[in-house]
């Protein structure tokens, strides 16, 4: 099949992201895969396998962000994700840094904390925390309800002390060689369980209005930006997800809120991007059926006559975000025909791909090139057997006799 390269394209454009340059704008998505090593209850590290998924998808000047990496022992909700608080995790990181390195690449850590989208099965025993103590529906990977097993309301001091390991995993992710992080503010886990108004009913100044909901995102912003240098530093949002149970009233004023205050930080404080998932995507529905729901917001049922795909739209995000200097990159259901007209629209400066760097392992060369793309197995998304199986053995690109 003879496809258009795409080489002369914006795809294709060097792009500088805080202290980093690259040399194209196709980035690798924070993908969970669950194939790490377990050395002790809670605590999984990256191994031979790791090394070489990330090594193959590095290429000169492009971007790599890695799966969702939890910041402490007991803050994770999957059995064989790699973490980034012991010794051990570092060094064994430190491989996969170095073998993105030498292929003259780059790698952000994605930092984690999934609050309530866990269970005490995976914590040793201790009550999941979150902004309130809503559970979610339905059950855990460890075949438990949640319902079981509700939330713990976080106190005052251990928002403080979670701000403050999340700064001490952006120093763990450096020391292990990584070129920055991501703050992980997305997907229904912590920091947006604090974020929607259907998961926290605080009354505290955590809670209530979008400006006590933001305040805690705000303040793991500041602190990890101080401790590694916020020209290292990104945060993933979305405000249109429906995973894990989060729905927000009114997405649109609220996540705008968050990027004008994020906007308005001290230029020590200000993060390289914001990372940013597409309303039509979800993990559950359709992209017909997920704007079709988002028009029962309060922002839906005002605007009714309108196009529902104009009225939930990240360009109010990217350009509440752009006279601050922050880049801003678009993730969700991008592949080769819309990736370039989004930025060519200007309202992206970088593309986040997933299932299709998942199943091409040189992308970037495909898409230049115009060469075809393998067909992604969904069945080995989140571990497999073997564990290489859907993993590491999809092939690069070999010309048909």
């Amino acid at each position: 099949m003879s496809l258009e390269p795409l080489a002369a394209t914006p795809l294709f454009q060097p792009l500088r992201l805080g202290a980093i340059t690259l040399e194209h704008r196709v980035i690798l998505a924070p993908l969970t895969r669950m194939r790490a090593t377990k050395e002790s209850d809670g605590v999984f590290v990256p191994n031979d396998l790791l090394v070489e998924y990330y090594s193959q998808r590095a290429s000169k000047g492009g971007l790599l962000l890695t799966e969702a990496t939890p910041i402490g022992r007991y803050v994770a909700g999957y059995p064989n994700v790699p973490g980034i608080f012991t010794q051990s995790q570092i060094a064994a990181w430190k491989r996969v840094t170095d073998a993105v390195h030498a292929k003259g690449g780059f790698i952000f850590c994605q930092l984690w904390h999934v609050g309530r989208a866990t269970t005490p099965g995976f914590l040793g025993g201790k009550t999941p925390l979150s902004a309130s103590s809503i559970p979610i529906t339905g059950k855990a990977l460890d075949g438990t309800e949640y319902a079981d097993h509700p939330p713990k309301a976080m106190s005052t001091e251990e928002i403080k002390e979670t701000v403050e390991e999340f700064a001490s995993a952006a120093k763990r992710a450096v020391e292990a060689g990584f070129d920055g992080v991501e703050i992980h503010g997305a997907n229904g886990y912590l920091l947006d369980q604090f974020l929607h108004d259907n998961v926290n009913t605080r009354t505290d100044e955590y809670g209530g209005s979008i400006a006590n909901r933001s305040r805690f995102p705000l303040e793991v912003i500041k602190a990890v930006t101080a401790a590694i240098g916020a020209e290292k530093v990104g945060i993933r949002l979305s405000p249109y997800n429906y995973f894990q149970d989060t729905r927000d009233s009114n997405p649109n004023e609220h996540w705008l809120y968050l990027c004008k205050q994020i906007a308005g930080l001290p230029e020590q404080n200000r993060v390289a991007y914001v990372h940013m998932i597409e309303p039509r995507f979800d993990e559950v529905l359709g992209e017909k059926e997920k704007l079709e729901s988002l028009s029962t917001t309060t922002e839906g049922k005002k605007e009714a006559s309108e196009d529902i795909s104009k009225v939930f739209s990240l360009d109010r995000f990217h350009d509440a975000l752009e006279g601050a200097g922050i880049k801003f990159l678009a993730a969700g259901a991008f592949n080769r025909d819309n990736a370039v007209p989004k930025l060519e629209s200007g309202k992206a400066d970088g593309i986040v791909f997933g299932r299709w760097f998942i199943a091409n392992p040189d992308l970037p060369k495909r898409l230049k090139e115009g060469l075809e793309l393998t067909k992604y197995d969904r069945t080995t998304f989140y571990g497999a057997e073997p564990p290489s199986k859907g993993y590491v053995d999809y092939p690069f690109y070999a010309a048909k006799n």
